[in-house]
């Protein structure tokens, strides 16, 4: 018995020739990454070439085919005025793509800028920006972009700036979380120590090694802009018509929902799987990172 228990444990099997591990597969193979590689190169064409995709014209209205179901010459159908819903959904992809890049590069500057300075400067500066952060953070985002839109005006650019400065908090908590933990680093101190200012400091060795974090939440505050552009334009608050703004083109086809419900249904589905390819490839580029490390 006890030669049996005391005997050495058979070696595992050689790998087969040719076998690959799953850390060495590749990772863009994956069949949901490929989807949401497509439909990005779709929506990069249509904020581009919008013509390439559809011969129509977003405005072009024809009063004797009003409210058509979907078919091979109009995908989306019909609106009440005559138009093509799928040449207005192509053609208002660069407007609701285009205003929600704003709202983030607007969330981003701004949050890169005071969580900067509120976690290398601390202090009072830093009990100032953390306590009007949670007042902001305190505040839905959704309303507090309604809020700043009204004073505003309406229009699809005041969305974007509301919607940017309402992901202001959020950002900013962020890097000031990154800053706190790099600031206290060996290098950091080093570079102190011999004679940087605190503005050489901060921009050449701190902000270098703390983005990394905010770069990562870049791609879902993206997803979060589209969702709350959209939002602004189906409220009312957003992109005003004749404009073919995604949330808009939602609240026009929400009146005839019963009798025509692909009106606010594709609509809502372009949205959803745009917020939903975003997330994807953010994923797929953080794996990508990872495999090269």
């Amino acid at each position: 018995m006890t030669a049996v228990l005391d005997a050495p444990a058979a070696a595992p099997a050689p790998p087969t020739a040719g076998a690959r591990t799953p850390a060495e597969r590749p990772f863009w193979l994956n069949p949901g990454d490929i989807l949401a590689l497509a439909f990005a190169v779709f929506l990069l064409v249509a904020v581009f070439f919008p013509q390439a995709l559809s011969p129509w014209g977003p405005l072009e209205a024809s009063p004797g085919n009003t409210l058509l179901p979907p078919s091979l010459e109009h995908p989306f159908g019909t609106d009440y005025l005559g138009r093509d819903s799928y040449t207005r959904v192509v053609h208002g992809t660069a407007l609701t793509l285009s205003t929600s890049g704003i709202a983030v590069v607007i969330g981003l500057v701004i949050g890169i800028a005071l969580g900067s300075l509120a976690g290398y400067l601390g202090g009072s500066v830093d009990a100032l920006i953390s306590r009007v952060v949670d007042v902001l953070l305190a505040i839905p985002g959704l309303l507090l972009a309604m809020v700043i839109v009204v004073s505003l005006g309406f229009g699809a650019l005041n969305a974007a700036i509301a919607v940017g400065l309402s992901s202001v908090a959020g950002f900013t908590r962020l890097v000031r979380s990154e800053v706190l933990t790099v600031r206290e680093l060996t290098f950091v101190e080093a570079s102190a120590h011999l004679g940087g200012t605190r503005r050489h400091t901060l921009l050449r060795h701190v902000l270098p090694n703390s983005y990394g974090s905010v770069l990562a939440l870049v791609p879902l505050e993206f997803g979060g802009a589209i969702l709350s552009i959209s939002a602004l334009s189906f409220l009312g608050f957003g992109a005003v018509p004749p404009e073919p703004e995604w949330g808009l083109l939602v609240s026009e086809g929400r009146q005839y929902i019963t009798s025509s419900p692909w009106l606010a249904l594709i609509p809502g589905v372009v949205i959803a799987g745009t917020v939903l390819a975003v997330a994807r490839l953010s994923t797929l580029a953080q794996r990508a990172r990872e495999a090269r490390a």
